[in-house]
Parts: C-alpha cells; structure tokens; sequence
C-alpha cells in the first residue's frame, strides 16, 4: 500500500473509532440525538476524505481550465455530501445539528491530534 493510503487508512480509521467510542457513550449517557449526530457526522467526514484523495489525479496533466471544471465538480460533490447530515439535523431533526457539525471535522481532529502528540513525545526537536 502507498504512504497516501496508509495515513489514508490510519486517520479514517482513528476517526470512525473516536466517534464510535464518543457517540455510543454519549448514547449510552442517555443522549441518543447528539451521539447519533456525531457518528453521522465522522462517517461523512471519511467520505470526504477518500473522495479528496481520489480526486487528486483527475487535476494532473489536465490543461487550467480543464482541471478548474474537474475541481470544482469534486468541490461540489464533496460540499453536497457534507451537506447530508446537516440537512437531516435540521430539516427533519433526526440527530443534533451541532455534533453532525463536529463530526463533520473529525477526520481533520484525528490529523492534528496525531500531530500533536507526535509533536509531544518527539525529541527530535528538542536539544539538551
């Protein structure tokens, strides 16, 4: 597997674990609606993700204007699909629309956490 599907696969998977973990204890908590916006939200937040990864070589070799048509369908492809959760938040109140919101990030959050504790428990930076 390339260096791009392996982080590909390590933050998706991170992410749809935290939220799983975070939703299903808010739901256990007795918070279905907020769990349930969360899980909703990070699944979006993977698709995302992969469709980014696998617009990347529709742009290369393309003429400018070309490529500009190309990335701006995947730009409304993937604005349409985030749109999903929300619009069932709030149009027909199945989950809570502030955690769809988050979970619509969780895949950025499980980046930068990795970052920060790699940047943590790194010493490569640090001199004695």
């Amino acid at each position: 597997m390339s260096p791009q599907g392996e982080a590909q696969k390590k933050y998706c998977s991170r992410a749809v674990a935290a939220a799983i973990f975070i939703g299903g204890g808010l739901i256990f908590a007795g918070l279905p609606d907020l769990g349930k916006g969360l899980i909703a939200g990070a699944l979006v937040s993977v698709l995302n993700f992969i469709l980014i990864a696998e617009s990347l070589p529709y742009k290369l070799g393309k003429t400018r204007p070309k490529a500009a048509v190309i990335s701006m369908g995947w730009i409304l492809l993937r604005f349409s699909l985030m749109a999903v959760p929300l619009v069932l938040a709030f149009k027909f109140q199945m989950f809570h629309p502030l955690t769809a919101a988050i979970g619509l990030f969780f895949v950025q959050l499980a980046i930068l956490f990795d970052h920060f504790v790699l940047a943590f428990t790194s010493s490569s930076g640090k001199q004695a």
